[in-house]
């Protein structure tokens, strides 16, 4: 398949570093091969920590093969559609009908279509019934990840859901499942099995009345953690290494289901959290780690980690983030030590804008706290804030909403008091969403009307006073409503909506909600009633099958509070009652002296005179499948190779260091380099003999360091040097003629000195003068392929642009050839390579 054909080809290449490398060919018959299935694109599977867990865990298990599968982009999408070609895993391109397991990633609830879409792309029946009457062969459906906690609109469709934590539940998972290949038992007894495991939901075995526990890992320390994910080529929305420092939350946020689902807290050790940052940024070349959890600040030894972190790599440049801070927990001592290296970035979420709706909700701030977090901030540099607010909360009064740019109004008067100039303050908003298992879950959403006008106030105020704006799609928020609280009535919806073409609904440029509303028609299902329904105290809840270990009646207690007004204390501090009995001698508890005890671990980097620097020019490749990579994405992969390495390399100055690297004219996207080159500055000592095995051993299938070499430091610049490249066209067969006598005419008419104009950027250019020469050679007789071989030039004010020229000169779209560039030359004394 020529990827060049799609947006981002790199999203479809099997070839990432620390990608786990599968054959196809017989397996034993225990051997379990485990799709794991994220319902939205590479950009965002990649990014979710649970998958890397899960990748890395399934993968160590002697019985699994895993292999990772993305819903393609829509251009791919209808590709395979057109051709009959069947979804198929980024490793050994297996259909998704071929595997045993199938595992779906549930993150959000707009992504249920895309699940539907996944396996109809993939060659499976949808429902579970179907599956059960048609091939035994076929995978079974799994389903893990947060909205699990409500299976019930999707459980038509799924074979078994994953409840809680999947650590252990996964690799119990894989036992079952291993044992019942051996067997040869039936579909229906393979699901009974699954039906046994702790935390496993299984639509099919289980009654209405039964209540499934969810999984519980009681040691973070003790969980295994992926220090070796794989490294993507393209750019994704989390391109860091990240770890989960602690998981769970103390402060009972009545909105919040992950606060309630994912108790209680649990810490990852100071020195556990070091070490995976040692052996992550080893192997994956990152120059990033983000400290992720639902309340980063609340970690007990963050001060002490942050500062370890920077004593150890603030010499290279790496550089510590975190996620959205509580208001409370901004700490100046903690915003100093981030900045020291590089500015990241900076969330808030305030939530609510008034003292009254904060107690509603349980967000545990005042005014005091708000402004001593914003003049912490700004005094430490930050130009850039962005905050986090919700419409819509239980109670909400006009004078919220009105509160919410009075809010922002002074953050910026905060800033420009301690900084003296404009910041940029974005603002988000976006419209609540009552989940299951939380306080709220028995209340409804505020009718769409009301909804849609609050969000066009907002920003018609805020954009008044210049803000940056984003609201949340009202249509969107509304359908997670529906489907957060619903019931299994739900299932045609999804299947029609599916069926009509909704896919990758959280994406706005391919979201319809026309064909939402076509399904509703077709189904007679009200969106809308499911989305403003409220809950009776006594009713049966469509999530009660689910058991999260809170008690609902400690949930409901928490709304009557939340209806006056109430706070309740963080549980780190006062036991609430919520029924998972982790007070007393299994309270979660912060962790000793840490800092006086990380300070032990390794001395800080020796300073002095500065150390002495030599450039380095590399020769390089870039071929196969990596001829897709664009030019940024080979930068990166080269980067994080040389970081593997363990290359020491000087860095720019200011605010974004970024190494002292330097390239020769860039390779489109799609066209292969046999002689590429690169100038990187370094520290010395630096023994070429020693380090190339070492970068050799650090590069990705497809970049190949072909020599390297000190050169002067006064060199000019491979950009300024190289103005002479050789390329080969490969042409196939059927091709050939036609080429052939194209270039020879053409050959002719240069020869004449005709000119040979192209539109570039809506100018007439004349591109004759890049042309050198071009020869044809026949077709070989064995593969049918003839070559076209190419010497272009840059001339004066006009770059060659080897797409025009092979279009120009042959016909054909250059997107659908398969060109190489040979070699780059510069003038001294003569055409000579950089190296």
């Amino acid at each position: 398949m020529n990827l060049s054909r799609f947006q981002k080809p790199s999203r479809y290449i099997d070839s990432e570093y620390n990608a786990v490398k599968h054959r196809n060919g017989p397996a034993s018959p225990r051997t379990v091969r485990f799709a794991l299935a994220f319902p939205d694109i590479y950009d965002v599977g990649m990014s979710h920590l649970g998958l890397r867990i899960l990748y890395g865990l399934l993968n160590s298990h002697h019985a699994v093969t895993a292999e990772r599968v993305f819903s393609p982009w829509i251009d791919l999408e209808a590709y395979l559609k057109s051709n009959k070609l069947a979804l198929s895993s980024l490793e050994t391109s297996t259909p998704l009908h071929r595997f045993d397991v199938v595992g779906f990633s549930l993150q959000y609830e707009l992504s249920y279509t895309t699940v539907l879409a996944m396996l109809r792309l993939g060659g499976i029946p949808l429902r579970t019934e179907e599956r059960l009457q048609t091939r035994r062969d076929l995978p079974l459906i799994v389903a893990g990840g947060p909205c699990t906690v409500n299976p019930a609109p999707m459980a038509p469709f799924i074979d078994a859901f994953l409840i809680g934590d999947g650590e252990r539940a996964v690799m119990q998972l894989a036992d079952a499942v291993s044992a019942w290949k051996e067997s040869g038992a039936g579909r229906e007894a393979g699901l009974r099995e699954i039906a046994k495991l702790d935390g496993f939901y299984v639509p099919l075995v289980h009654g209405a009345d039964v209540r499934v526990r969810r999984q519980f890992v009681a040691s973070l320390d003790d969980a295994p953690y992926p220090v070796r994910p794989v490294v993507p080529y393209t750019s994704i929305v989390h391109d860091r290494v990240t770890i989960e420092v602690s998981r769970g939350c103390t402060r009972g946020c009545r909105f919040c289901q992950a606060g309630m689902v994912y108790r209680p807290l649990r810490e990852r050790s100071p020195e556990r959290v070091l070490a995976i940052a040692e052996e992550s940024l080893r192997a994956t070349g990152h120059d990033e780690v983000s400290l992720t959890s639902l309340s980063a600040g609340d970690y007990s030894c963050l001060l002490p980690v942050v500062r370890e972190f920077n004593r150890r790599y603030s010499a290279s440049k790496i550089a510590l983030s975190l996620p959205s801070l509580r208001v409370g927990a901004v700490s100046q001592d903690v915003l100093r030590e981030i900045r020291s290296i590089r500015k990241t970035g900076f969330t808030m979420a305030p939530e609510a804008a008034t003292e009254r709706l904060r107690s509603v909700i349980n967000k545990d701030f005042s005014a005091e706290d708000y402004e001593r977090a914003l003049r912490a901030l700004f005094e430490e540099g930050w130009q850039t804030l962005k905050l986090y607010f919700m419409i819509g909360l239980p109670t909400e009064r006009d004078e919220d909403i009105e509160a919410i740019p009075e809010m922002i109004m002074q953050a910026l008067r905060i800033a420009k008091k301690h900084t003296g100039r404009f910041v940029t303050i974005n603002t988000t908003i976006s419209p609540f969403v009552p989940k299951a298992h939380t306080p709220f879950q028995w209340c409804g959403q505020i009718r769409h009307d009301a909804m849609r006008r609050t969000l066009q106030y907002l920003k018609e105020v805020l954009g008044r006073k210049k803000f940056k704006y984003k609201g949340h799609d009202d249509r969107m928020s509304l359908l997670e409503a529906v489907f957060a609280r619903g019931d299994a009535g739900l299932a045609p919806l999804i299947e029609q909506a599916a069926e009509l073409g909704c896919r990758l609904d959280g994406w706005s440029e391919v979201f319809d909600f026309d064909r939402w509303q076509e399904a509703m028609d077709r189904t007679g299902i009200d969106a809308a009633a499911y989305a403003e329904r409220c809950y009776a105290k006594e009713e049966r809840l469509p999530w009660d099958t689910i058991d999260i270990g809170v008690k609902k009646e400690y949930l409901y207690s928490e709304y009557e509070r939340a209806l006056s007004g109430e706070r309740s204390p963080d549980c780190r501090q006062s036991c609430i009652g919520c029924g998972l009995k982790c007070a007393g001698e299994n309270a979660p508890a912060p962790f000793g002296n840490a800092e006086g005890a990380l300070s032990m671990e390794k001395k800080a980097p020796e300073t002095g005179p500065e150390i002495a620097k030599v450039r380095v020019r590399m020769e390089f490749s870039k071929a196969g499948v990596l001829r897709y990579l664009s030019h940024l994405e080979v930068t990166t992969a080269l980067i994080r190779g040389f970081r593997r390495a363990g290359i020491r390399f000087d860095f720019s100055k200011g605010f974004h260091p970024a190494p002292k690297v330097s390239f020769g004219p860039s390779l489109p996207t799609g066209i292969a380099g046999e002689r590429e080159y690169l100038d990187i500055e370094v520290f010395t000592p630096f023994d070429i003999e020693s380090y190339m095995p070492k970068v050799r051993a650090s590069m990705p299938e497809g970049i190949e360091i072909r020599r390297m070499a000190v050169i002067p430091v006064h060199e000019p610049s491979l950009s300024t040097f190289v103005t002479r490249y050789a390329y080969t066209v490969s042409i196939d067969r059927g091709q050939y003629a036609a080429c052939a006598g194209q270039v020879a005419a053409l050959h002719e008419r240069l020869q004449n000195g005709e000119a040979l104009i192209v539109q570039r950027d809506d100018k007439a250019v004349d591109i004759a003068p890049c042309i050198e020469t071009m020869e044809m050679d026949a077709a070989n007789e064995e593969t049918g392929e003839a070559s076209l071989a190419l010497i272009l030039r840059d001339y004066e004010t006009v770059k060659a642009r080897v797409g025009e020229v092979v279009e120009a000169v042959t016909g054909l779209n250059a997107r659908d050839l398969a060109i190489t560039r040979t070699a780059l030359y510069g003038w001294r004394d003569g055409w000579v390579a950089p190296l």
